[in-house]
């Protein structure tokens, strides 16, 4: 009898992660049939796509408002699929507040629940931490300190790695990279990473694209790049850039292909930080959303740093740039000195070390793939 997984992933990165999980499960279950909620990269693993999850990655309170209507239609046609055509396991993949929806309603249907990289209640609003606990079976952790927390609270949990670890490099030479954009290695080289949701794009490539532009001011040798995150249109981020900055924008290369020639990097809040670091680039971090979602996320959040890369290092290894702080000029200025102050460079790069060694050496996905393997019912019962 072949076991049946359903996987819900609502954004690029949740997308990749669960793809490299579905190729390592096989290894494992090679009858098992995937259905999923994803992207090109579930689809491209042989994922069957039930909802494709394009138009539902945004963040922010207010901005999630703009998008309800879809986001109800996907939990509607998942909690139908659920009913109508039970999976052996219902795997979820970050997403929060669908995803703990999507639980309540399989719990009740009696559908073991697997949660997969926990939702940031360690950070503002850990009151929830007893709900999520009625609604799974077992946290999937990817940083090593949120174990402690929900052995606190007397929820199953396992760390399985970080996603990340192993899978950061660039797959492309260098050389054949810069010569294909048309990159001088004799200049500097900075990387831009505004996201990869597109709300998210929106609000923050106009900051960039302002920050490109003091930098070029101060050091008009500089070059810029841009990767363009998977399911996200190239010609129309190329648009949204003022010619005059000559950005090369890609979406032939792997984000990290282009990183690998960056000297320093404007990355927006997220994945993308622990990424950069893991490539040992120096960066600084920028982040935006709605005047009223920064209102009601400031009364809530309880950490003093929104980067991953300083949560995992556990105090400021990055300069952090948020909301009102996150001006061309304030960009401009942590980037310029990436560049010429070498002692700060190296003092970045020093502690990116402390973070890979924090985040240990497992495989994340092949981790996952065990743990799926030992909560799905053998095949043959």
């Amino acid at each position: 009898m072949n076991r049946r997984l359903l996987i819900v992933a609502g954004e690029a990165s949740g997308d990749m992660h669960a793809a490299h999980i579905v190729t390592a499960l096989k290894s494992l279950r090679p009858s098992i049939e995937v259905d999923a909620m994803g992207g090109e990269a579930l689809r491209a693993h042989g994922a069957n796509i039930l909802v494709d999850n394009r138009d539902l990655a945004v963040v922010g309170l207010v901005e999630v408002i703009g998008h309800y209507p879809a986001i109800r239609r996907a939990l509607q046609t998942l909690k139908n699929h659920l009913q109508n055509d039970p999976p052996d396991l219902l795997v979820l993949v970050d997403y929060v507040e669908f995803n703990l929806r999507l639980a309540r309603h399989a719990k009740a249907l009696g559908i073991p629940v697997l949660f997969y990289i926990s939702p940031q209640v360690w950070a503002w609003r850990q009151n929830r931490v007893k709900k999520i606990g009625k609604v799974i079976d077992k946290m999937a952790v990817i940083f090593p300190f949120e174990t402690r927390f929900y052995e606190r609270h007397g929820i199953p949990v396992r760390y399985v790695g970080n996603p990340l670890v192993g899978k950061v490099r660039a797959t492309a030479p260098a050389d054949d990279v810069a010569n294909t954009l048309g990159i001088d290695r004799r200049h500097p080289v900075v990387g831009l990473l505004p996201g990869s949701r597109r709300s998210e794009i929106a609000r923050m490539l106009p900051l960039f694209a302002d920050a490109a532009a003091a930098i070029r001011e101060a050091l008009p040798e500089v070059q810029f790049v841009l990767p363009v995150a998977p399911g996200i249109d190239h010609d129309d981020i190329a648009a949204r850039l003022p010619s005059r900055l000559d950005v090369r924008v890609s979406d032939r290369f792997g984000a990290y292909d282009l990183m690998q020639l960056c000297d320093a990097i404007v990355t927006a809040s997220g994945t993308a930080t622990l990424e950069t670091a893991l490539m040992g680039v120096p960066m600084v971090i920028a982040y935006r959303v709605s005047p009223l979602s920064y209102a009601l996320l400031r009364r809530l959040i309880q950490i003093p740093d929104i980067g991953l890369v300083n949560i995992v290092a556990e105090r400021r290894i990055v300069p952090e740039f948020v909301q009102g702080d996150a001006t061309a000029s304030n960009i401009a200025a942590g980037i310029l000195r990436l560049l010429r102050d070498e002692q700060a460079r190296a003092r970045m790069i020093a502690d990116f070390e402390t973070v890979r060694e924090k985040l240990g050496d497992l495989d994340g996905s092949r981790e996952m793939a065990r743990l799926i393997d030992e909560m799905l019912p053998a095949d043959d019962a």
